[in-house]
């Protein structure tokens, strides 16, 4: 019996870079053979009026991009996707950086533009099983450089926006001392310029709010550290993330050294500098467009990546 072919996709982010090895099944369903993140942080240096890759995180994301790459090979892919969102789109030399991919992988970097990422991760979302009821949503995803917004009606995307709030990002703006705990004016500046840039985007979200959905790692990691207190996999929690969780969260972390951020299980020690600018923007989010909950879905921008390979081939 021949197998489905499979196409492997890595989605080169600001805070991480990630692998999905997907096919389709009998019924024609995207599913995933493997999945895997490192955290590279390729963007410090993100929040400059003239962002630039430094020596240290190119070096961080090629390591990390052959490293996935190897990961993917035993599955004999009939196509490999590598794209790069704001930090490489943003950055002065994000030429040099896909040059040394290239040179590297014999693989070109696709750079998606705002517009480009954020309909792919709508298209991702609409491969995950447990959202196959929802007709009208709101979504989030939350990354290192850019924060996505979109509404669906009907299951079409209606709107969708890509900002500039992702967690490095901000944290480089407002947080003086990523390593001290988060002061209280600088969560209200972080959140009060949350608020602006969405008052200013133009993304018109509906009175009556309908389901909201959060993708992206910050939320996956939400759901890590309560699971980490129940002694559960992050797939085994609930995908249900009220307001209220998400803030007391933040109230608990914010007092916190990065030293002690470190030790919380279920937080990555990669991610602790920024999650609390993390939190602070999603809590920020909730509240302007008066949203109570969230569902959370692993299925974003790589799954939207994938399906699109696999009707190319």
């Amino acid at each position: 019996m021949v197998k489905n072919p499979s196409v492997a996709v890595i989605d080169i982010g600001s805070n991480s870079i990630k692998v999905l090895v997907a096919t389709r099944d009998r019924s024609g369903v995207v599913t995933a053979l493997k999945s895997r993140t490192i955290d590279a942080r390729i963007s410090a240096g993100i929040s400059k009026s003239e962002p630039q890759l430094g020596e240290e995180g190119m070096a961080r994301g090629l390591a990390a991009i052959q490293e996935l790459l190897a990961d993917a090979a035993p599955y004999s892919p009939a196509r490999t996707v590598l794209v790069a969102t704001s930090a490489v789109r943003d950055a002065r030399n994000g030429a040099d950086f896909r040059a040394r991919v290239k040179a590297a992988t014999g693989h070109d970097i696709r750079i998606l533009s705002g517009d480009d990422e954020a309909n792919l991760i709508g298209r991702g979302l609409t491969c995950d099983p447990a959202l196959a009821a929802l007709k009208d949503f709101l979504v989030f995803d939350l990354g290192g450089g850019s924060l996505e917004c979109l509404l669906f009606r009907e299951r079409n995307i209606e709107q969708a926006q890509s900002l500039q709030l992702g967690c490095v990002r901000l944290t480089e703006r407002f947080i003086k001392e990523p390593a001290a705990p988060l002061q209280r004016e600088e969560r209200s500046a972080l959140a009060r310029h949350v608020r602006d840039e969405l008052q200013r985007s133009g993304f018109r979200f509906p009175p009556a709010v309908p389901v909201a959905v959060f993708a992206g790692g910050s939320m996956s990691t939400v759901r890590a550290i309560k699971g980490a207190r129940q002694g559960l996999a992050l797939e085994d929690t609930p995908a249900i993330i009220d307001t209220e969780t998400l803030g007391q969260l933040l109230q608990q972390l914010a007092p916190m050294t990065l030293e002690q951020r470190k030790s919380v299980p279920g937080l990555p020690a990669a991610r602790a500098d920024v999650f609390p600018a993390a939190l602070a923007t999603m809590v920020a989010v909730a509240e302007f467009a008066r949203i109570a909950r969230f569902h959370h879905s692993l299925h974003n921008l790589r799954w939207g990546l994938a399906a699109e390979a696999l009707e190319q081939l």
